[in-house]
């Protein structure tokens, strides 16, 4: 006798599980996942090394090509210096042994090859830009799954000051020799150094000497972020925001320096504490503890003089940024002014018919173009093209990928309607100019802020862009004179501007733009 079926208990079945799909998580639920992806995407090349080295001409499955590319990253990073990186030769010979060790049979220079092979991988020789491209997707604020691009770099060229290319590590590849991605670097190593100190004072040396090098990662990329603010300086001085974010920067930094100094001192004695109390015997354990502790020791004076080699830029970067703003703000300026497109080549072009404007852009775009390389110059390159198949094209070419804006905030001082205003009291008549101290007492009267955008545009007007007016077709220009006289107002000094307006000769322009010549 068979027993009858069970009834589906759908009393106790909550009504949000039956009721439609859940609705996608939070911004910082899915801001989590995509940090844990972009994580996943910075491991995918030294995973894909292992799966590529079947294409090798030769047997290559003995070597574990991925341990050897974390061993690559681990040297770049500890010999790379403040100002230059680490030789590529010095980092294939240290790979050497522990390439031989993975395969002790095998010739000498099979080994440098393999040591080659997976450094010019790491550093992504054959691609355009050297870079790697991950694809992740995340939710929109209005919850429309997105598809983004994640671009990235494990090691890098980079130039010498005193000549000669090195190799350094980028973020991504220190946050996979630690184990994260984006993390504050100040949170990270104080986490890192208190992780330490208990360690040692529970004496797991081995545990403490895995967490000293990932402090000492951490240190290096601390050092990173000052080196690149610095670059950023020596190409533009205003690139960088030197007036808030860098000085907070530099502040903070001193200030975990110092707090760093004094912490790793400390646990600087705690290990020569435990290493010197270790007891000297035949106990293989005892060996093993003072190797440890005095691995400890070297790690963390390595973390103190990077330290101080730290706190002597960070010192360094103020003088450094008041050196570069002079050089920039008072460099020579170029002997040959610029091409204004808008005023010397698309509006004297656009009332012109077509077979006339056509010699000047034929002319223009011959000369504006530069230089092309030739194609093949080579016969291998030749034949690699004469052999490759014709790949077929969309009829649109390829679909572009959708960028990744971020809104600006609009952090203007003034309004629209404070412009409006101010423009509206500098429309003076060509034959009745004022004086900057009346227009500012006038402004006052509308809006207490107003005088502000008043005596900035007077200002400028004090250099008026006569020429930039001209080309562009501009039939008034406002202008500012100084005749000595003083400014008296409660809120600004200097001189008294005669400010007025200025008429531009309209029947001069006109034939200036519709002579091609």
């Amino acid at each position: 006798m068979t027993s009858p079926a069970p009834t589906e208990p759908t009393e106790l079945v909550p009504p949000q599980l039956s009721a439609g799909p859940r609705p996608a998580q939070g911004p910082a639920a899915d801001e989590g996942l995509a940090r844990r992806l972009r994580a996943l995407a910075c491991t995918a090349p030294l995973h894909d090394l292992d799966a590529r080295k079947a294409n090798l001409a030769g047997e290559f499955s003995v070597y574990a090509m991925a341990e050897v590319a974390l061993a690559a990253i681990d040297l770049v990073t500890l010999h790379m210096d403040f100002d230059t990186g680490a030789d590529h030769e010095e980092i294939v010979a240290r790979l050497l042994p522990r390439v031989a060790a993975q395969a002790p049979r095998r010739p000498a220079a099979e080994h440098e090859r393999v040591a080659r092979w997976v450094l010019e991988n790491l550093i992504n020789v054959g691609s355009v830009d050297r870079g790697f491209r991950a694809v992740y997707g995340t939710f929109g604020p209005d919850g429309v799954y997105v598809r983004r691009d994640y671009d990235f770099k494990l090691l890098e060229e980079v130039p010498g000051y005193g000549g000669g290319v090195y190799l350094r590590t980028t973020d991504e590849a220190v946050n996979v020799l630690v184990g994260a991605l984006d993390t504050d670097v100040t949170s990270a190593q104080i986490a890192a150094e208190v992780k330490l100190e208990v360690l040692i004072s529970r004496g797991r040396l081995a545990d403490a000497q895995l967490a000293a090098e990932q402090a000492r990662y951490r240190t290096v990329q601390y050092a990173e972020t000052l080196r690149k603010t610095l670059e950023a300086t020596r190409r533009n001085v205003r690139a960088v925001d030197w007036l808030n974010a860098v000085p907070e920067m530099i502040d903070e930094a001193l200030t975990h320096v110092a707090e760093r100094y004094r912490h790793e001192n400390a646990i600087l004695t705690n290990i020569r504490k435990a290493r010197d109390e270790a007891e000297t015997g035949s106990d293989p354990r005892t060996g093993e503890h003072k190797r440890r502790a005095a691995e400890l020791v070297d790690i963390v004076k390595d973390c103190i003089r990077r330290h101080t080699q730290l706190q002597s830029r960070l010192l360094e970067a103020g003088p450094l940024f008041r050196a570069e703003q002079d050089r920039q703000a008072f460099a020579r300026p170029a002997e040959r002014t610029g091409l204004d497109l808008h005023g010397q080549l698309i509006a004297p072009l656009l009332p012109l018919p077509v077979e006339r404007a056509t010699r000047v852009t034929d002319a223009y775009f011959a000369r504006g173009t530069g230089l092309r390389t030739p194609g093949a110059v080579r016969m291998g390159d030749l034949i690699d093209l004469l052999f490759t198949p014709p790949v077929e094209r969309e009829h649109l070419g390829a679909e572009m990928p959708e960028p990744d804006l971020i809104a600006t905030p609009d952090d203007s001082r003034f309004s629209e309607a404070q412009l409006a205003m101010a423009m509206e009291l500098l429309a003076l008549e060509p034959e009745a100019p004022r004086r900057l101290s009346g227009l500012l007492a006038e402004a006052r009267l509308r809006d207490p802020d107003l005088p502000y955008l008043v005596a900035l545009l007077a200002v400028h007007a004090a250099s008026p862009p006569v020429g930039t007016a001209y080309r562009q077709g501009e039939e008034r220009l406002l202008f500012a004179v100084d005749d000595g006289t003083e400014l008296d107002d409660p809120e600004f000094g200097g001189a008294d501007l005669i400010v007025g307006t200025a008429l531009l000769d309209a029947a001069a322009m006109s034939a200036a733009r519709t002579d091609p010549a």
